[in-house]
Protein backbone atom coordinates (compact mmCIF):
# COMPACT_ATOMS: atom_id res chain seq x y z
CA UNK A 1 0.00 0.00 0.00
CA UNK A 2 2.60 2.22 1.25
CA UNK A 3 4.67 1.85 -2.65
CA UNK A 4 1.46 2.02 -3.90
CA UNK A 5 1.29 5.70 -2.42
CA UNK A 6 4.45 6.51 -2.85
CA UNK A 7 3.90 5.99 -6.81
CA UNK A 8 0.46 8.16 -6.83
CA UNK A 9 2.67 10.86 -4.76
CA UNK A 10 5.35 10.79 -7.43
CA UNK A 11 3.55 11.05 -10.27
CA UNK A 12 1.00 14.14 -9.21
CA UNK A 13 4.41 15.95 -8.00
CA UNK A 14 5.16 15.33 -11.54
CA UNK A 15 2.18 16.57 -12.81
CA UNK A 16 2.08 19.33 -10.79
CA UNK A 17 5.90 20.06 -11.65
CA UNK A 18 4.84 19.96 -15.43
CA UNK A 19 1.90 22.19 -15.05
CA UNK A 20 4.46 24.62 -12.79
CA UNK A 21 6.98 24.67 -15.74
CA UNK A 22 4.51 24.72 -18.56
CA UNK A 23 3.07 27.59 -16.70
CA UNK A 24 6.22 29.10 -16.40
CA UNK A 25 7.34 29.01 -19.95
CA UNK A 26 4.18 30.75 -21.18
CA UNK A 27 4.66 33.44 -18.80
CA UNK A 28 8.54 33.76 -19.99
CA UNK A 29 7.43 33.59 -23.40
CA UNK A 30 4.39 36.28 -22.88
CA UNK A 31 7.30 38.45 -20.79
CA UNK A 32 9.36 37.97 -24.36
CA UNK A 33 6.27 39.16 -26.90
CA UNK A 34 6.64 42.96 -27.23
CA UNK A 35 3.82 45.61 -27.30
CA UNK A 36 3.42 46.82 -30.64
CA UNK A 37 2.55 50.91 -31.04
CA UNK A 38 1.48 50.89 -34.55
CA UNK A 39 1.26 54.36 -35.27
CA UNK A 40 -0.72 55.03 -38.88
CA UNK A 41 -0.86 58.25 -40.54
CA UNK A 42 -3.72 58.84 -42.54
CA UNK A 43 -2.40 60.50 -46.03
CA UNK A 44 0.98 60.53 -44.93
CA UNK A 45 3.91 60.52 -47.99
CA UNK A 46 7.14 59.90 -47.33
CA UNK A 47 8.24 62.86 -45.94
CA UNK A 48 10.52 63.79 -42.18
CA UNK A 49 13.40 64.95 -42.29
CA UNK A 50 15.25 61.46 -41.46
CA UNK A 51 14.75 60.95 -45.58
CA UNK A 52 16.54 63.86 -46.90
CA UNK A 53 19.30 63.14 -48.99
CA UNK A 54 22.14 65.81 -49.17
CA UNK A 55 22.60 64.61 -52.76
CA UNK A 56 18.94 64.90 -53.63
CA UNK A 57 16.87 68.30 -52.71
CA UNK A 58 14.25 67.67 -51.22
CA UNK A 59 11.08 68.79 -49.72
CA UNK A 60 12.77 66.62 -46.77
CA UNK A 61 15.23 68.73 -46.51
CA UNK A 62 12.79 72.35 -45.13
CA UNK A 63 11.22 69.67 -42.10
CA UNK A 64 13.03 68.74 -38.99
CA UNK A 65 11.20 65.46 -37.44
CA UNK A 66 13.01 64.59 -34.54
CA UNK A 67 10.66 61.69 -33.23
CA UNK A 68 10.12 60.34 -36.73
CA UNK A 69 13.78 59.99 -36.89
CA UNK A 70 14.60 58.63 -33.30
CA UNK A 71 12.97 55.72 -34.38
CA UNK A 72 14.78 55.45 -37.53
CA UNK A 73 17.56 56.62 -35.71
CA UNK A 74 17.29 53.68 -33.17
CA UNK A 75 15.89 51.25 -35.45
CA UNK A 76 15.45 51.16 -39.27
CA UNK A 77 14.31 53.06 -42.10
CA UNK A 78 13.09 51.12 -45.17
CA UNK A 79 13.59 53.23 -48.39
CA UNK A 80 11.19 51.76 -50.62
CA UNK A 81 8.03 51.26 -48.96
CA UNK A 82 4.70 51.31 -51.34
CA UNK A 83 0.77 51.19 -50.66
CA UNK A 84 -0.65 48.28 -52.72
CA UNK A 85 -3.33 51.29 -53.66
CA UNK A 86 -3.33 55.18 -52.77
CA UNK A 87 -6.54 55.54 -51.53
CA UNK A 88 -7.53 55.29 -48.05
CA UNK A 89 -10.34 52.82 -47.50
CA UNK A 90 -8.55 49.81 -49.84
CA UNK A 91 -5.87 50.09 -48.88
CA UNK A 92 -6.69 49.89 -45.25
CA UNK A 93 -9.00 46.72 -46.12
CA UNK A 94 -5.61 45.22 -47.84
CA UNK A 95 -3.36 46.18 -44.53
CA UNK A 96 -5.99 44.68 -42.34
CA UNK A 97 -6.44 41.72 -44.49
CA UNK A 98 -3.01 40.69 -45.95
CA UNK A 99 -4.81 40.52 -49.32
CA UNK A 100 -4.73 42.90 -52.55
CA UNK A 101 -6.95 45.09 -52.34
CA UNK A 102 -9.02 44.19 -55.27
CA UNK A 103 -9.65 40.58 -53.77
CA UNK A 104 -11.32 42.93 -50.05
CA UNK A 105 -15.06 42.78 -51.59
CA UNK A 106 -16.50 46.05 -50.52
CA UNK A 107 -13.34 47.18 -49.29
CA UNK A 108 -11.88 47.51 -52.60
CA UNK A 109 -13.55 50.92 -53.27
CA UNK A 110 -13.83 53.80 -50.82
CA UNK A 111 -16.89 53.79 -50.25
CA UNK A 112 -17.76 50.37 -51.12
CA UNK A 113 -21.36 49.98 -49.54
CA UNK A 114 -22.25 46.73 -48.05
CA UNK A 115 -25.72 46.95 -48.86
CA UNK A 116 -24.67 46.17 -52.64
CA UNK A 117 -23.51 43.48 -51.47
CA UNK A 118 -27.06 41.86 -50.28
CA UNK A 119 -26.98 38.02 -52.49
CA UNK A 120 -23.22 38.14 -52.77
CA UNK A 121 -20.45 36.38 -51.05
CA UNK A 122 -18.55 40.11 -49.54
CA UNK A 123 -14.42 38.51 -48.29
CA UNK A 124 -14.60 41.69 -46.58
CA UNK A 125 -16.56 40.53 -43.86
CA UNK A 126 -15.56 36.62 -43.88
CA UNK A 127 -11.31 37.24 -44.42
CA UNK A 128 -9.30 36.93 -41.12
CA UNK A 129 -8.51 40.42 -40.47
CA UNK A 130 -4.89 40.14 -38.66
CA UNK A 131 -4.79 42.72 -35.96
CA UNK A 132 -8.01 40.13 -34.88
CA UNK A 133 -5.62 37.27 -34.24
CA UNK A 134 -3.43 39.39 -32.72
CA UNK A 135 -5.64 39.91 -30.14
CA UNK A 136 -6.95 36.43 -30.32
CA UNK A 137 -3.20 34.96 -29.42
CA UNK A 138 -3.28 37.23 -26.16
CA UNK A 139 -2.50 40.60 -27.03
CA UNK A 140 -4.48 43.26 -25.11
CA UNK A 141 -5.78 45.35 -28.52
CA UNK A 142 -6.99 49.05 -28.91
CA UNK A 143 -7.41 51.36 -31.60
CA UNK A 144 -8.39 55.15 -32.00
CA UNK A 145 -9.28 57.75 -34.56
CA UNK A 146 -8.95 56.69 -38.16
CA UNK A 147 -7.47 52.91 -38.40
CA UNK A 148 -8.85 49.70 -39.77
CA UNK A 149 -10.87 46.45 -39.31
CA UNK A 150 -10.41 44.52 -36.40
CA UNK A 151 -12.26 43.90 -33.21
CA UNK A 152 -10.37 45.80 -29.94
CA UNK A 153 -10.62 44.18 -26.32
CA UNK A 154 -13.11 44.78 -24.09
CA UNK A 155 -12.55 47.60 -21.74
CA UNK A 156 -12.31 47.11 -18.17
CA UNK A 157 -15.40 48.63 -16.44
CA UNK A 158 -13.80 51.50 -14.64
CA UNK A 159 -12.22 52.56 -18.04
CA UNK A 160 -15.18 52.91 -20.10
CA UNK A 161 -16.11 56.30 -19.74
CA UNK A 162 -12.70 57.52 -20.39
CA UNK A 163 -12.38 55.39 -23.61
CA UNK A 164 -13.46 58.13 -25.74
CA UNK A 165 -10.26 60.95 -25.79
CA UNK A 166 -11.09 64.55 -27.09
CA UNK A 167 -9.11 64.82 -30.06
CA UNK A 168 -8.42 67.50 -32.51
CA UNK A 169 -7.03 67.82 -35.56
CA UNK A 170 -3.74 70.28 -34.84
CA UNK A 171 -4.24 72.37 -37.83
CA UNK A 172 -7.88 72.91 -38.13
CA UNK A 173 -8.21 73.31 -34.16
CA UNK A 174 -4.95 75.23 -33.52
CA UNK A 175 -4.36 77.00 -36.53
CA UNK A 176 -8.24 78.85 -35.81
CA UNK A 177 -6.89 80.28 -32.03
CA UNK A 178 -7.75 83.74 -31.87
CA UNK A 179 -4.77 84.99 -30.30
CA UNK A 180 -1.51 83.42 -29.26
CA UNK A 181 -3.03 82.73 -25.46
CA UNK A 182 -5.23 80.61 -26.84
CA UNK A 183 -3.19 78.93 -29.64
CA UNK A 184 -1.00 77.70 -26.45
CA UNK A 185 -4.14 76.78 -24.86
CA UNK A 186 -5.48 74.38 -27.77
CA UNK A 187 -1.58 73.43 -28.22
CA UNK A 188 -1.20 72.23 -24.53
CA UNK A 189 -5.04 70.13 -25.44
CA UNK A 190 -3.35 68.46 -28.21
CA UNK A 191 -0.44 66.95 -26.40
CA UNK A 192 -2.54 66.35 -22.99
CA UNK A 193 -4.97 64.16 -25.61
CA UNK A 194 -2.10 62.25 -26.80
CA UNK A 195 -0.89 61.63 -23.81
CA UNK A 196 -4.07 60.38 -22.62
CA UNK A 197 -4.57 58.05 -25.74
CA UNK A 198 -1.33 55.98 -24.84
CA UNK A 199 -2.03 56.35 -20.86
CA UNK A 200 -5.63 54.62 -21.16
CA UNK A 201 -3.82 51.65 -23.40
CA UNK A 202 -0.97 51.19 -20.53
CA UNK A 203 -3.49 51.39 -17.41
CA UNK A 204 -6.39 49.37 -19.36
CA UNK A 205 -4.47 46.57 -19.84
CA UNK A 206 -4.11 43.78 -17.66
CA UNK A 207 -1.05 43.62 -15.64
CA UNK A 208 1.84 42.48 -18.00
CA UNK A 209 -0.52 41.64 -20.79
CA UNK A 210 1.70 42.72 -24.16
CA UNK A 211 -0.50 45.49 -26.08
CA UNK A 212 -1.36 46.17 -29.47
CA UNK A 213 -2.31 49.94 -30.09
CA UNK A 214 -3.34 51.51 -33.64
CA UNK A 215 -2.90 54.97 -33.36
CA UNK A 216 -4.25 56.66 -37.00
CA UNK A 217 -3.99 59.91 -36.84
CA UNK A 218 -5.82 62.49 -39.39
CA UNK A 219 -4.43 65.85 -39.22
CA UNK A 220 -2.85 65.22 -42.38
CA UNK A 221 -5.77 65.02 -44.30
CA UNK A 222 -7.65 67.93 -46.15
CA UNK A 223 -8.32 70.65 -44.97
CA UNK A 224 -6.01 72.69 -43.27
CA UNK A 225 -6.38 75.79 -42.14
CA UNK A 226 -5.00 78.40 -44.60
CA UNK A 227 -1.24 79.33 -44.22
CA UNK A 228 -1.14 77.23 -41.12
CA UNK A 229 2.15 75.51 -42.09
CA UNK A 230 4.03 79.42 -41.89
CA UNK A 231 2.17 80.68 -39.10
CA UNK A 232 2.26 77.58 -36.86
CA UNK A 233 5.52 76.18 -37.65
CA UNK A 234 7.54 78.67 -39.71
CA UNK A 235 7.48 77.12 -42.77
CA UNK A 236 8.32 79.33 -45.35
CA UNK A 237 6.11 78.68 -48.83
CA UNK A 238 9.22 80.37 -50.82
CA UNK A 239 11.58 77.93 -49.11
CA UNK A 240 10.24 75.25 -50.92
CA UNK A 241 11.25 76.98 -54.50
CA UNK A 242 12.79 74.21 -56.64
CA UNK A 243 11.41 71.84 -54.21
CA UNK A 244 8.27 70.53 -55.86
CA UNK A 245 7.84 67.52 -57.93
CA UNK A 246 8.67 68.89 -61.85
CA UNK A 247 5.20 68.11 -63.07
CA UNK A 248 3.65 70.82 -60.76
CA UNK A 249 4.02 74.38 -60.91
CA UNK A 250 6.43 75.48 -59.14
CA UNK A 251 4.49 78.53 -58.04
CA UNK A 252 3.78 80.46 -54.49
CA UNK A 253 0.58 79.18 -54.24
CA UNK A 254 1.07 75.84 -54.52
CA UNK A 255 4.42 75.95 -51.93
CA UNK A 256 1.47 77.32 -50.32
CA UNK A 257 -0.10 74.40 -50.23
CA UNK A 258 2.54 71.88 -49.77
CA UNK A 259 3.89 74.38 -46.58
CA UNK A 260 0.53 73.90 -44.87
CA UNK A 261 0.92 69.89 -45.43
CA UNK A 262 4.57 70.00 -44.30
CA UNK A 263 2.76 71.40 -40.84
CA UNK A 264 0.97 68.74 -40.65
CA UNK A 265 3.45 66.34 -40.97
CA UNK A 266 5.01 68.13 -38.07
CA UNK A 267 1.87 68.08 -36.32
CA UNK A 268 2.35 64.58 -36.88
CA UNK A 269 6.05 64.82 -34.90
CA UNK A 270 4.72 66.04 -31.88
CA UNK A 271 1.93 64.09 -31.58
CA UNK A 272 4.28 60.77 -31.62
CA UNK A 273 6.85 62.28 -29.31
CA UNK A 274 4.50 62.74 -26.57
CA UNK A 275 3.08 59.03 -26.67
CA UNK A 276 7.10 57.87 -26.80
CA UNK A 277 7.97 60.05 -23.67
CA UNK A 278 4.97 58.23 -21.81
CA UNK A 279 6.18 54.91 -22.95
CA UNK A 280 9.57 55.89 -21.73
CA UNK A 281 8.18 56.95 -18.51
CA UNK A 282 6.43 53.76 -17.86
CA UNK A 283 9.31 51.56 -18.70
CA UNK A 284 7.77 50.53 -21.38
CA UNK A 285 9.16 51.91 -24.72
CA UNK A 286 12.49 49.23 -25.28
CA UNK A 287 9.85 46.41 -25.26
CA UNK A 288 7.39 48.04 -27.88
CA UNK A 289 7.92 47.72 -31.34
CA UNK A 290 6.75 51.22 -32.57
CA UNK A 291 5.99 51.00 -36.45
CA UNK A 292 5.21 54.20 -38.04
CA UNK A 293 3.97 54.42 -41.59
CA UNK A 294 1.01 56.08 -43.56
CA UNK A 295 -1.58 55.03 -46.29
CA UNK A 296 -0.47 56.79 -49.02
CA UNK A 297 1.00 59.84 -50.34
CA UNK A 298 -0.10 63.85 -49.97
CA UNK A 299 -3.90 64.46 -51.06
CA UNK A 300 -5.33 67.37 -53.39
CA UNK A 301 -2.13 67.98 -55.67
CA UNK A 302 -2.12 66.21 -59.16
CA UNK A 303 -0.42 62.41 -59.27
CA UNK A 304 -0.39 62.63 -55.46
CA UNK A 305 -3.22 60.41 -53.79
CA UNK A 306 -5.19 57.94 -56.24
CA UNK A 307 -2.52 57.52 -58.82
CA UNK A 308 0.13 55.02 -59.12
CA UNK A 309 3.13 57.43 -59.31
CA UNK A 310 5.37 57.89 -56.69
CA UNK A 311 4.12 61.01 -55.23
CA UNK A 312 1.16 58.76 -54.33
CA UNK A 313 2.28 55.61 -53.52
CA UNK A 314 5.95 56.18 -52.07
CA UNK A 315 5.13 55.96 -47.88
CA UNK A 316 7.39 56.11 -44.79
CA UNK A 317 8.22 53.14 -43.36
CA UNK A 318 10.39 53.01 -39.74
CA UNK A 319 10.35 50.26 -37.12
CA UNK A 320 12.16 50.95 -33.70
CA UNK A 321 12.49 47.75 -31.25
CA UNK A 322 15.90 47.53 -29.67
CA UNK A 323 15.60 44.23 -27.98
CA UNK A 324 15.49 42.56 -31.42
CA UNK A 325 16.05 45.32 -34.06
CA UNK A 326 19.49 45.90 -35.12
CA UNK A 327 20.01 49.94 -35.14
CA UNK A 328 20.88 52.57 -37.29
CA UNK A 329 20.08 50.75 -40.48
CA UNK A 330 18.73 51.57 -43.98
CA UNK A 331 17.05 48.96 -46.10
CA UNK A 332 16.66 49.25 -49.72
CA UNK A 333 13.91 45.94 -50.15
CA UNK A 334 10.65 46.75 -51.21
CA UNK A 335 7.90 46.22 -48.59
CA UNK A 336 4.36 46.84 -49.43
CA UNK A 337 1.83 47.98 -46.62
CA UNK A 338 -0.09 44.76 -47.43
CA UNK A 339 2.75 42.86 -45.62
CA UNK A 340 2.74 44.61 -42.55
CA UNK A 341 -0.04 41.39 -41.19
CA UNK A 342 2.01 38.61 -41.70
CA UNK A 343 5.30 40.78 -40.52
CA UNK A 344 3.21 41.71 -37.21
CA UNK A 345 2.21 37.97 -36.47
CA UNK A 346 5.06 36.72 -37.03
CA UNK A 347 7.00 39.19 -34.36
CA UNK A 348 4.10 38.68 -32.08
CA UNK A 349 4.37 34.45 -32.41
CA UNK A 350 1.05 34.20 -34.21
CA UNK A 351 0.05 31.85 -36.99
CA UNK A 352 0.06 34.01 -40.55
CA UNK A 353 -3.01 32.43 -42.27
CA UNK A 354 -2.15 30.93 -45.70
CA UNK A 355 -4.98 32.94 -47.61
CA UNK A 356 -2.52 36.32 -46.76
CA UNK A 357 -0.81 37.90 -50.12
CA UNK A 358 1.75 39.93 -48.37
CA UNK A 359 4.72 38.26 -47.01
CA UNK A 360 6.65 39.51 -43.84
CA UNK A 361 9.56 41.46 -43.77
CA UNK A 362 10.30 40.25 -40.48
CA UNK A 363 13.48 38.74 -41.76
CA UNK A 364 14.49 42.85 -42.79
CA UNK A 365 13.72 43.55 -39.33
CA UNK A 366 15.77 41.47 -37.58
CA UNK A 367 19.05 41.09 -39.57
CA UNK A 368 22.10 43.09 -38.96
CA UNK A 369 22.63 44.27 -42.60
CA UNK A 370 22.07 47.61 -44.14
CA UNK A 371 20.93 47.99 -48.37
CA UNK A 372 19.47 44.99 -49.93
CA UNK A 373 18.71 41.87 -47.75
CA UNK A 374 17.01 39.78 -49.60
CA UNK A 375 17.18 40.53 -53.77
CA UNK A 376 13.51 38.75 -54.90
CA UNK A 377 12.45 41.80 -52.91
CA UNK A 378 12.82 43.91 -55.75
CA UNK A 379 9.21 45.40 -56.88
CA UNK A 380 5.74 45.78 -55.39
CA UNK A 381 2.29 45.88 -57.26
CA UNK A 382 -0.03 48.50 -56.83
CA UNK A 383 -3.11 49.37 -58.40
CA UNK A 384 -6.27 51.67 -58.43
CA UNK A 385 -10.34 51.00 -59.07
CA UNK A 386 -12.68 53.50 -57.46
CA UNK A 387 -12.27 56.43 -55.47
CA UNK A 388 -15.10 59.04 -55.36
CA UNK A 389 -17.90 57.43 -56.12
CA UNK A 390 -19.40 59.76 -58.87
CA UNK A 391 -16.12 60.95 -60.61
CA UNK A 392 -17.78 60.11 -64.07
CA UNK A 393 -20.91 59.20 -65.34
CA UNK A 394 -22.32 55.37 -64.05
CA UNK A 395 -19.94 55.61 -61.20
CA UNK A 396 -17.35 54.05 -62.76
CA UNK A 397 -14.09 53.10 -61.76
CA UNK A 398 -10.86 54.32 -63.36
CA UNK A 399 -8.95 50.94 -63.30
CA UNK A 400 -4.35 50.88 -63.42
CA UNK A 401 -2.61 47.92 -62.11
CA UNK A 402 0.88 49.24 -61.91
CA UNK A 403 4.53 46.99 -61.17
CA UNK A 404 7.46 49.44 -59.35
CA UNK A 405 11.20 47.89 -59.23
CA UNK A 406 14.36 49.88 -58.44
CA UNK A 407 14.94 51.21 -62.18
CA UNK A 408 11.23 51.31 -63.75
CA UNK A 409 7.63 52.10 -62.36
CA UNK A 410 4.95 50.65 -65.57
CA UNK A 411 1.49 51.61 -65.11
CA UNK A 412 -1.52 50.41 -67.05
CA UNK A 413 -4.61 51.79 -67.50
CA UNK A 414 -7.41 49.46 -68.67
CA UNK A 415 -9.63 52.23 -69.44
CA UNK A 416 -7.67 55.36 -70.98
CA UNK A 417 -11.45 56.46 -72.51
CA UNK A 418 -11.90 57.80 -69.06
CA UNK A 419 -10.47 60.51 -67.14
CA UNK A 420 -8.34 59.59 -64.57
CA UNK A 421 -8.86 61.95 -61.79
CA UNK A 422 -13.15 62.23 -63.08
CA UNK A 423 -14.61 64.19 -65.79
CA UNK A 424 -14.12 67.74 -65.70
CA UNK A 425 -18.15 68.03 -65.47
CA UNK A 426 -19.28 71.75 -65.44
CA UNK A 427 -15.19 72.80 -64.83
CA UNK A 428 -15.37 75.04 -67.68
CA UNK A 429 -17.81 77.68 -65.65
CA UNK A 430 -15.97 77.92 -63.24
CA UNK A 431 -13.69 81.24 -64.53
CA UNK A 432 -13.47 83.39 -61.91
CA UNK A 433 -10.10 83.48 -59.99
CA UNK A 434 -12.25 83.62 -56.63
CA UNK A 435 -14.88 81.19 -57.14
CA UNK A 436 -12.29 78.50 -58.00
CA UNK A 437 -10.33 79.44 -54.40
CA UNK A 438 -13.33 78.93 -52.95
CA UNK A 439 -13.97 75.63 -54.79
CA UNK A 440 -10.59 74.48 -52.99
CA UNK A 441 -12.20 73.02 -49.86
CA UNK A 442 -14.57 71.06 -52.05
CA UNK A 443 -14.18 67.67 -54.20
CA UNK A 444 -16.75 69.21 -56.41
CA UNK A 445 -17.30 70.69 -58.65
CA UNK A 446 -14.56 68.84 -61.25
CA UNK A 447 -12.46 66.36 -61.37
CA UNK A 448 -13.65 64.59 -58.28
CA UNK A 449 -11.14 62.65 -57.80
CA UNK A 450 -8.63 64.80 -56.93
CA UNK A 451 -9.17 66.38 -53.08
CA UNK A 452 -10.03 70.09 -52.91
CA UNK A 453 -7.05 71.82 -52.79
CA UNK A 454 -5.72 75.25 -53.22
CA UNK A 455 -3.07 73.36 -55.94
CA UNK A 456 -6.16 72.18 -57.64
CA UNK A 457 -7.65 75.83 -57.68
CA UNK A 458 -4.57 77.17 -58.79
CA UNK A 459 -4.57 74.75 -61.77
CA UNK A 460 -7.81 74.47 -62.54
CA UNK A 461 -7.76 78.83 -62.64
CA UNK A 462 -4.71 78.52 -64.99
CA UNK A 463 -5.03 75.57 -67.14
CA UNK A 464 -5.28 77.94 -70.32
CA UNK A 465 -2.43 79.72 -69.10
CA UNK A 466 0.88 79.40 -71.67
CA UNK A 467 3.39 77.45 -69.79
CA UNK A 468 0.71 75.86 -67.23
CA UNK A 469 -1.85 73.94 -70.20
CA UNK A 470 1.03 71.15 -70.20
CA UNK A 471 1.15 70.58 -67.14
CA UNK A 472 -2.16 70.17 -66.50
CA UNK A 473 -2.89 68.18 -69.55
CA UNK A 474 -0.20 65.54 -68.13
CA UNK A 475 -1.64 65.51 -64.98
CA UNK A 476 -5.87 65.68 -65.55
CA UNK A 477 -6.42 64.78 -68.64
CA UNK A 478 -6.92 61.08 -70.27
CA UNK A 479 -4.03 58.77 -70.12
CA UNK A 480 -2.37 56.35 -72.77
CA UNK A 481 -3.23 52.25 -71.77
CA UNK A 482 0.35 52.04 -70.79
CA UNK A 483 2.90 53.88 -69.01
CA UNK A 484 6.80 53.11 -69.11
CA UNK A 485 8.81 55.29 -67.09
CA UNK A 486 13.20 54.95 -66.27
CA UNK A 487 13.59 55.94 -62.53
CA UNK A 488 16.98 56.53 -63.06
CA UNK A 489 17.14 59.24 -65.75
CA UNK A 490 13.53 60.18 -64.74
CA UNK A 491 12.71 60.34 -61.30
CA UNK A 492 9.64 62.80 -61.57
CA UNK A 493 8.44 60.54 -63.90
CA UNK A 494 7.88 62.64 -66.67
CA UNK A 495 8.74 60.97 -69.84
CA UNK A 496 6.66 58.09 -71.23
CA UNK A 497 8.48 55.55 -72.65
CA UNK A 498 5.90 53.07 -73.57
CA UNK A 499 5.80 53.60 -77.65
CA UNK A 500 9.63 53.78 -77.71
CA UNK A 501 10.80 50.57 -79.17
CA UNK A 502 14.03 50.65 -77.51
CA UNK A 503 12.27 49.51 -74.07
CA UNK A 504 10.29 47.36 -75.44
CA UNK A 505 11.93 44.36 -73.92
CA UNK A 506 11.35 46.01 -70.69
CA UNK A 507 7.79 46.90 -70.80
CA UNK A 508 6.77 43.55 -71.80
CA UNK A 509 8.57 41.81 -68.92
CA UNK A 510 7.07 44.07 -66.57
CA UNK A 511 3.87 43.96 -68.04
CA UNK A 512 3.90 40.05 -67.76
CA UNK A 513 4.70 40.50 -64.26
CA UNK A 514 1.66 42.46 -63.58
CA UNK A 515 -0.63 39.83 -65.51
CA UNK A 516 0.94 37.16 -63.44
CA UNK A 517 0.01 38.92 -60.32
CA UNK A 518 -3.43 39.22 -62.00
CA UNK A 519 -4.41 35.78 -62.82
CA UNK A 520 -2.80 33.90 -59.67
CA UNK A 521 -5.09 36.02 -57.48
CA UNK A 522 -8.01 36.28 -59.56
CA UNK A 523 -8.17 39.63 -59.93
CA UNK A 524 -11.66 40.91 -60.67
CA UNK A 525 -10.71 43.37 -63.15
CA UNK A 526 -9.30 40.52 -66.04
CA UNK A 527 -12.95 40.24 -66.21
CA UNK A 528 -14.25 43.97 -65.71
CA UNK A 529 -16.23 42.79 -62.85
CA UNK A 530 -15.80 45.86 -61.43
CA UNK A 531 -17.34 47.87 -63.40
CA UNK A 532 -20.88 46.49 -62.25
CA UNK A 533 -22.98 45.30 -59.18
CA UNK A 534 -21.93 44.42 -56.76
CA UNK A 535 -19.06 46.65 -56.43
CA UNK A 536 -20.85 49.90 -58.66
CA UNK A 537 -24.27 50.25 -59.08
CA UNK A 538 -24.59 52.63 -62.39
CA UNK A 539 -28.40 53.24 -61.11
CA UNK A 540 -27.76 55.19 -58.58
CA UNK A 541 -26.26 59.05 -58.55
Amino acid sequence: MEIMMQIQFNRRLKALLLIFLVAGSLAQAEERRPNILFFFADDWGRYASIYANADKPSLNDVISTPNIDRIGREGVVFENAFVPVASCGPCRASLATGRYFWNCGSGAFLNGRASDWKGHDNPMQSLPKFGDLIRESGYYAQKSVKTFAFNPSPLPKAMRAQAKVGYERYGLYVGEAKDQAERKKRHDEIVENCRQEIQRVLTSRPKKQPFFFVFGSINIHRPYTPDSGKDLWGIEPDALQGLLPKFLPDAHDVRRDFSDYLGEVLALDLMLGTMLEELEASGELDNTVVVLSGDHGIPGVPRGKTNCYDLATRVPLLVRWPKGIPSGRRVEDFVSVMDMGPTLLELSETKVPAAMDGRSFLPQLTSEKSGWIDPGRNSVIIGRELHFHNARPGNVPYPMRAIRTKDHLYIRNFKPERWPMGDPYDAAKLTEREALYKMGLATKPAYRDLDGSLTKAWMMSRREEPGDTELFHQTMHPRPSQELYDLKNDPDQLVNLAANPEHATVLTTLRGRVDKVMNATSDPRMKDAFDRLPWVDSTKP
